[in-house]
């Protein structure tokens, strides 16, 4: 609640990167028309063709380039049209009848205020989603749909307080476990009910987390790692100076890490609490080591899986470095690949300790059950009516041997 902003601060567009105005539009028509024809430069490029620049260039000259026809659908210019020269080098190559999406700037002249920057993707988008609900319904059911639930809620989080919150100037970090906290309740509760086992699972989030950020912090910081690293971020400094950029590379990866967390903080309880289900006699020591040994296969498939998601999002650079031959230690001390290589391992560590801390709370927990104190309160009313009957007999031997009798036939 302290944290709680009052919605993202307002600010002018600039027109730059994501900061732009966009509007919904349709390719109404594409005609092929000579490059040499459209290309300011009209004379044949004599560089050297073997090198990229050399080859576009001479593609632009000689080639065929199309003249694509975009009708404004959305704003106040709907129904406004305007043409597009599209390169033959171009990887978006436009069609008829292609949905797109063009950004405005208002104060370029007439002729050039609208230009094409992607592809209307809304409805491919909209039916992969529908399938993904539909399928973690039917294999969910219940659960399925808590999970879509809070799913939905997670984003509601993201979305009106963590974002809007650093905005504002909140320290990223302290947003960061808060926001991530909040979901970590709302996902866990909501998905698996409330009980000791997701309170267990709940606990060992949390202190995975903590040490996340506590190592995330120490090694950002020791590494210099500025965060600022690319387009975006530079856009967004530049937009909000007063945004930590470091703090919020910290904060990425505390919410990146806390799904995995609760994929394993759950199953180490689930698995400690089906052993001691399946041998109620067993210690917590002994649910312990079980649950460890659960754990490792957990440890060696899930780190395996967060640096192959970390490399696969990086892949574009890391091939870049590759074509430039640059050596590995090289490649590890540039600021864009320490950046992947502290959120890999700073998030691997937390998953790690996760395993143990979860294991161990959920065993001390299970074993406070013991399952000989069901059967004393079991036994208890059996034997008091026999002890009433005992009572209130008059001395007579044979009612008490009866009610012995009685005991044994039962």
């Amino acid at each position: 609640m302290v944290l709680w902003p009052g919605g993202a601060p307002a600010h002018e567009r600039t027109g730059v990167g994501f900061d732009r105005q966009t509007q919904q539009a349709t390719v109404t028509k594409v005609v092929s028309v000579s490059c040499a024809s459209v290309n300011a430069s009209g004379g044949t490029p004599t560089g050297d063709t073997s090198t990229a620049e050399g080859s576009s260039a001479q593609q632009q000259a000689s080639g065929d380039c199309k003249r694509a026809t975009i009708r404004v659908d959305t704003g106040d210019d709907k129904g406004r049209t305007f043409t597009e020269i599209v390169q033959p080098d171009q990887s978006r190559q436009l069609e008829q009848g292609e949905k797109v999406v063009v950004a405005y700037e208002p104060s370029a002249p007439k002729d050039l205020q609208y230009s094409v920057t992607d592809v209307n993707r809304r409805i491919p988008m909209a039916v992969l989603a529908i399938i993904f609900a539909v399928a973690v319904v039917v294999v969910g059911r219940l659960r399925g749909v808590m999970a879509l639930v809070a799913l939905a809620i997670s984003f509601m989080v993201l979305n009106f307080f963590v974002l809007p919150a650093i905005l504002q100037g909140s320290n990223p970090l302290v947003v960061a476990v808060v926001g991530s906290s909040a979901i970590m309740l709302i996902a866990l509760y909501l998905c698996h009910g409330l009980s000791a086992r997701t309170s267990v699972a709940v606990l060992g989030t949390l202190i995975s987390l903590l040490l996340i950020g506590v190592l995330g912090s120490v090694f950002i910081d020791w590494a210099a790692l500025t965060g600022n690293t690319d387009d975006n971020t530079g856009l967004i400094h530049g937009l909000y100076p007063s945004i930590d950029m470091s703090g919020l590379l910290l904060a990425g990866i505390i919410i990146g890490s806390l799904g995995v967390l609760d994929d394993v903080t759950v199953t180490q309880t689930s698995a400690v609490w089906e052993l001691h289900e399946a041998n109620p006699a067993m210690g917590w020591r002994g649910l312990y080591r079980a649950g460890i040994r659960i754990g490792r296969d957990h440890i060696a498939s899930v780190v395996n899986t967060l640096v192959l998601a970390y490399a696969g999002a990086a892949l574009p650079l890391l091939l870049l470095f590759s074509i430039a031959q640059s050596s590995v230690g090289s490649v590890a001390n540039s600021e864009l690949v320490a950046e992947e290589i502290v959120r890999t391992l700073v998030g691997s560590i937390g998953l790690v300790a996760s395993v143990p801390v979860t294991t161990a709370l959920a065993a001390l927990v299970v074993s406070a059950d013991r399952p000989g104190a069901g059967k004393a309160h079991v036994a208890a009313p059996e034997a008091a009516p026999a002890a009433a009957v005992g009572a209130t007999a008059a001395g007579g031997s044979a009612q008490a041997r009866g009610g012995r009798g009685r005991r044994r036939k039962r």
